[in-house]
């Protein structure tokens, strides 16, 4: 993308129109009224220009006191929490405090004619484009910006914000877009963190570091009618992450059968091909908790998904979905937010004006692109029909659209696989005045809200939460979970890229992610050995899924890998104690269970640059292995760790190159954590909620609290943290026992 400086106005903003309680308001050169204002501790925005569109509710977080002062030179400071925005109107300079250390100025890159390489704030001539620059140092990396597949650090790169297709994990496109970064601004001059984030469902382009633009400076490029900045600041990353998800949302609690594996595939041709795999599972003892029916599983091809059960195959659902049930199994079926021509429901949503419509008023008809090098369909997928697109922004659309899951649900279902929702067309009229190109990013976080809402209505009678399975979202998508990555490559780099994606939108505010396990297409179906890596990793994302276009279920790759991956699906289970906990933490902070090291370690150099190993929760190091052969290279933060496999006790601040056999895996235990583990079930619903513990890992004597693991006593004789678990509990200790007493109840 070509950026030229001169078609932006360059804004001052030298005449204070007021102070409030919560910031204060500026003229600016160029006619709009600058805002500031601060919305929490460390929370500042800075708002420019007139918003008469939509804002889609992105920002959940509501304006608040801080203390409003101004210098005698000038300078205005906004200070909440420890943190201070400090703002000079003419000429325009921005700097972001943090118990008074420095996190983030606006752009130092100056022209020799003296003036800066681009503007702090400007806008084009009709107001339709924004952009703002703040400075960098060397070596500064910026992280998030949305599940992206490439180099988790940003810097140097030019990353569209823009909600796509992407059509597989191998370039810039993405399912999940989030206009927030982040970067550990740690340095000589710099203690904390500091976070931005675009308030916009606009694109947006960000040139991080990019050289064509500058190599020392952030620059965001917002197609909007307004400018809307938030900057964060924070002690570190999780804390800026936990402000972040204060002002757009925190996800909510998911069901523990969700934490199960997921068995799916693209896709059961019948329904007693669905079942015979049911019955499998069991025979072969495989932990299961959802079976997933795909698309042309149960709809018909040319109508799609219209609410309407393909009769040839499934004359009655409820008794189809019941015989599987009876294999303890949660049923989750596929749909999309279109409408095939083909179908009566077509018409009958075009007459109550719940479509998209073109510029004159007709329903929007999208085709799909058929193109060899550019259509979303392979040789193995029917093309899908041309389609028009329900239209959430009409209140009425959304509430019918919302109760006519009811009669699914009814018959069976107890989850929504919603995917798509990446193909609102930028000419596309909304029944609330925006156009396509505006709704486009914001499309999927409006439409997976409708199907959380329809899920909680018709299947949460008693409160328990709820999830969907989507793959496009937007900031502010966290709050309708789950996420997975979209369709990955099935070979070595699909698995790689696959991760960093999933770290990606755990540093943007999304806490839970799952993946293709396998990866979902490709040339031939995937070896055993890739199959097996990309299981072992999986457990220890949040959530877990087998899907492709070839068979998926461990029994299609051999006898070997079929005793391994139930090993390692037994483990995933006994693990979900300890995921619990994970995923309680998640929902009170913004964290997410998979944690990459810059956000886990950012004060770390050397583990900051492995891009595919990452935290599950606090005690665990996950080193995956992305590459045949079986060796990883793996850097162990500060620290001790210790080898689940071997027990191996081996100190951080080191880089080691571990070789694992097929049967076994780099994780590695966090000294001074505890891993509660529980038993091995074959699905969740034998668990007793009442005692979920069956085992306990301590790596070390205990240095952290050992939280709900109820009734019997660890106690330790030289400090640390005291817990109770259950008495028949096994207890494990990891390294040296001296100091650590063990007292039964």
């Amino acid at each position: 993308m070509h950026l030229d400086p001169t078609a932006y106005f360059r804004l001052t903003a030298p005449n204070s129109l007021g102070t409030s309680a919560s910031g204060a308001e500026f003229a600016t050169s160029t006619g709009d009224v600058l805002g500031v204002a601060c919305f929490g501790a460390g929370i500042f925005r800075i708002r420019v220009g007139s918003s008469t569109k939509p804002d889609y509710g992105l920002v959940v977080a509501r304006a608040q006191r801080c203390e409003v002062t101004q210098s005698d030179e000038g300078v205005w400071s906004f200070a909440a929490g420890g943190s201070r925005l400090e703002f000079t109107g003419e000429p325009l300079k921005i700097r972001l405090m943090h118990d008074e250390h420095q996190l983030l100025t606006s752009i130092t890159d100056e022209h020799f004619r003296g003036f800066t390489r681009l503007p702090v704030i400007g806008r084009t001539r009709n107001a339709g484009q924004w952009l703002a620059a703040f400075a960098l140092v060397s070596g500064e990396p910026v992280y998030g910006l949305g599940e992206k597949f490439g180099p988790l650090n940003k810097r140097g790169q030019l990353v569209t914000s823009q909600v796509e297709d992407a059509l597989g994990v191998n370039a810039e496109r993405s399912y999940k877009c989030a206009p927030f970064c982040w970067s550990p601004a740690s340095g000589a001059a710099k203690t904390g963190a500091w976070g931005i984030f675009v308030n916009t469902p606009g694109r947006v382009t960000h040139g991080v570091g990019h050289p064509d633009w500058s190599h020392r400076s952030y620059v965001t490029v917002v197609d909007d009618e307004a400018l809307d900045l938030f900057l964060i600041a924070g002690r570190d990353p999780a804390q800026v992450l936990e402000r972040y998800t204060t002002l757009t949302g925190r996800a909510p609690k998911v069901p523990l059968w969700s934490l199960g594996l997921w068995v799916s595939r693209a896709y059961y041709r019948t329904p007693d091909e669905a079942i015979a795999v049911a019955e499998q599972l069991r025979a072969r003892k495989i932990p299961c908790d959802v079976l997933s029916l795909d698309g042309r599983a149960v709809w018909d091809v040319q109508t799609r998904f219209d609410f309407r059960w393909d009769q040839t195959r499934y004359p009655d659902p409820a008794a189809t979905l019941a015989r599987l049930k009876q294999h303890a199994l949660k049923i989750c079926v596929w749909e999309y937010p279109y409408v095939s021509v083909h179908s009566p429901l077509f018409a009958e949503l075009a007459e109550k004006g719940f479509l998209l419509d073109t510029a004159t008023g007709d329903p929007y008809v999208f085709e799909w692109d058929m193109a060899p090098a550019t259509s979303p369909f392979s040789g193995a997928l029917t093309p899908l029909p041309p389609s028009g697109i329900v239209d959430f922004t009409h209140p009425d659309a959304y509430a019918w659209w919302r109760d006519a899951h009811e009669p699914l649900f009814k018959a069976g279902v107890d989850v929504i696989k919603s995917d798509f929702g990446e193909h609102v067309p930028d000419d596309a009229v909304a029944f609330n005045g925006d156009r396509g190109a505006r709704l486009h990013n914001v499309y999927p976080l409006l439409y997976n809200r409708c199907i959380y809402d329809a899920t909680r209505k018709f299947t949460s009678t008693d409160g328990q939460p709820v999830i969907v399975w989507s793959r496009a979202g937007w900031a502010g998508s966290q709050r309708y979970p789950v996420q997975w990555g979209g369709d990955p490559q099935s070979d070595w780099e699909g698995l790689a890229a696959s991760i960093r994606g999933a770290l990606s939108w755990g540093m943007s505010g999304g806490p839970y992610h799952a993946t293709d396990i396998g990866g979902f297409y490709g040339s031939e179906p995937p070896a055993p050995e890739l199959y097996l890596r990309w299981l072992q990793m999986s457990v220890f994302s949040s959530h877990m899924r087998l899907h492709g276009l070839s068979p998926r279920e461990p029994w299609a790759f051999g006898e070997e890998a079929e005793r391994i991956a139930r090993q390692w699906i037994e483990f995933r289970y006994r693990l979900l104690p300890y995921l619990s906990s994970v995923i309680a933490q998640a929902t009170a902070t913004g964290l997410p269970v998979m944690r990459a090291m810059p956000l886990a370690f950012p004060g770390n150099a050397l583990t900051r640059a492995y891009e595919t190993q990452f935290m599950c929760g606090d005690a665990l190091l996950v080193a995956p292995i992305v590459a045949p052969g079986g060796e990883v290279e793996v850097a162990l933060p500060p620290g001790a760790w210790y080898d689940l496999a071997s027990r191996q006790r081996l100190a951080g601040r080191q880089v080691i190159r571990y070789r694992a056999t097929l049967d076994k895996f780099p994780v590695f235990g966090r000294e001074g954590y505890a891993l509660p583990l529980g038993p091995i079930v074959q699905n969740t619903g034998e668990i007793d909620p009442a005692a979920p513990v069956a085992g306990l890992y301590l790596f070390g004597k205990p240095a952290q609290p050992l939280e709900g693991f109820a009734q019997a006593k660890i106690a330790i004789v030289e400090g640390g943290a005291t817990a109770t678990v259950s008495a028949s509990v096994d207890i494990e200790v990891f390294g040296d026992s001296a100091g650590i007493r063990i007292e039964r109840m």
